[in-house]
């Protein structure tokens, strides 16, 4: 069939009614979310309580007819828009939430009309150009192995979960033993080494792989939540699989992965490095020292939604070797038979998938390897502020800030030691005031507050105003 003998079908009254309605949705959905950002700023970060409670107008059976979507997107609009987090305007400091950067929220919206499945590159030729693209960007702006293949995933879980099928993997097959075939009954054991501060979501990425959180041996830490390198064990072997962290997740501190790595390998092991944000610490000239040697690893799981504010959700596994990755991850049908380069569903756990390498394509293109440092060396500016602003208060910093991580607990006189129960109070004052918005953690048996600086949104007086609030707060507690 021609072109020619498609005309009269794309152009058949029917087929231009349902386009211009389409386009007359999403334009609308454009104008609303302009507006939304418009008053983003101006309004509290948390929503208020009776924005959450109005939520109960969506719990509904489902009706039998049909709603036209204009009223639905109303609906969402005048219910959802006043329930949201505000994380995205700079006094967001829980959870390591990036914000988004202009140009990748852009290609979002973009993209999200595209609707393309990355599964195949016949699938989508732009999804695929613009992931592979993306992805060696990635590898060359962390300063990783020329040859390694990088992969975008739903999150760092899921990334650290590919990292770790791809060791498990590796290993059992250099002593002879074929998961795909065999599967893991009988298999050799292997050995998991991590550090005393490994993030839980590693643990939940061994569990599912099979290896068993209760089974893993734990390495000593320093009064900055890093690995030991004197506590860490000499005698792993070829079937240990050793997973070192690039940013912890209270302090930003990353383990000393120079001491450690090159014995592990030169041993027949397999490193895996959980960076899902403290690795864009290398893509800035000031800061990669803290990441030294990190290149030496087999694979590495990071965020493109944390630090490098692209919107939720992206995640990126990274493997030395691609025989390892697709060892692991890749299938065999007729139907998806595939003579591409980069077939992406041989290269991570989904077929189907979002082309999510576009927005982190669009944010790198826009701000460059210049604009990425400055991202990173600019909110671990604004961290130290923080921490200098809240010390001079009296608050107790607990911890060094190695990154853009600040670790905080409040007594209940200046000076004082710290009071878990004033910490809480403070926390749960500062949700309610709504300036700001941060969250508490756990640090050395103690109760913190832990700000977290990672949206490229945030400025200096955006952290003067949040410190001022946060002391407010705590007066207020205390009194």
């Amino acid at each position: 069939m021609t072109t020619t003998d498609l005309t009269p079908a794309l152009t058949s009254p029917r087929a231009l009614a349902a386009t211009r309605e389409r386009v007359a949705l999403v334009t609308e959905a454009a104008r609303r979310a302009g507006s939304y950002l418009a008053g983003a700023a101006h309004r509290p970060v948390a929503p208020p309580p009776e924005a959450v409670a109005a939520l109960d107008v969506f719990r509904r059976p489902l009706q039998a007819h049909r709603i036209d979507p204009r009223e639905i997107l109303a609906e969402l609009d005048a219910y959802g828009s006043p329930a949201t987090m505000a994380q995205a305007q700079g006094r967001f400091f829980g959870f390591v939430n990036g914000g988004v950067d202009n140009a990748a929220a852009a290609a979002a919206v973009l993209a999200g009309q595209w609707d393309q499945n990355a599964a195949l590159p016949a699938m989508s030729p732009v999804a695929a150009a613009l992931d592979e693209v993306a992805a060696g960007w990635v590898v060359d702006l962390l300063g990783l192995p020329d040859g390694a293949t990088a992969t975008f995933t739903p999150g760092a879980t899921l990334a650290n979960l590919t990292g770790i099928l791809a060791a498990r993997d590796a290993l059992l097959a250099r002593a002879g033993w074929d998961v795909h075939e065999r599967g893991l009954f009988g298999a050799p054991p292997i050995r998991v080494v991590v550090g005393e501060e490994a993030h839980v979501s590693v643990l939940k990425a061994l569990r599912l792989a099979g290896l068993g959180a209760g089974r893993v041996e734990t390495v000593l830490t320093d009064a900055t939540g890093a690995v030991r390198a004197d506590a860490f064990p000499r005698d792993t072997d070829a079937l240990t699989l050793v997973i070192l962290q690039a940013g912890n997740v209270n302090t930003g501190a990353s383990d000393p992965f120079a001491a450690i790595i090159p014995g592990v390998r030169e041993r027949g092991g397999w490193v895996h490095v959980d960076g899902a944000f403290g690795l864009w610490a290398a893509a800035s000239p000031a800061l990669r020292h803290q990441v030294a040697g990190v290149e030496l690893a087999d694979s590495w799981g990071t965020d493109a939604h944390k630090w490098l504010n692209v919107p939720y959700d992206s995640g990126i596994a990274i493997v030395r070797e691609r025989a390892d990755l697709e060892r692991a991850t890749a299938m065999h049908a007729a139907y998806v038979a595939s003579e591409d380069a980069r077939p992406l569903m041989q290269l991570g756990l989904q077929m189907s998938q979002r082309a999510r390498g576009i927005e982190t394509w669009a944010m790198l293109a826009s701000n460059g390897r210049d604009g990425v440092a400055a991202l990173v060396e600019r909110t671990c500016a604004h961290a130290r502020l923080f921490a200098d602003l809240l010390a001079e208060a009296g608050a107790e910093v607990l911890a060094p800030v190695s990154l853009n991580q600040v670790l905080v607990a409040f007594g209940s006189r200046p000076g004082g030691r710290d009071d878990d129960a004033v910490t809480d109070a403070v926390i749960a004052a500062v949700q309610r005031e709504g300036t700001m918005w941060a969250g508490g953690s756990a640090w050395k048996g103690r109760r913190a507050m832990r700000l977290s600086v990672s949206d490229q949104a945030t400025t200096s007086d955006d952290v003067r105003v949040s410190a001022a609030a946060l002391l407010a707060c705590w007066a207020a507690v205390r009194a």
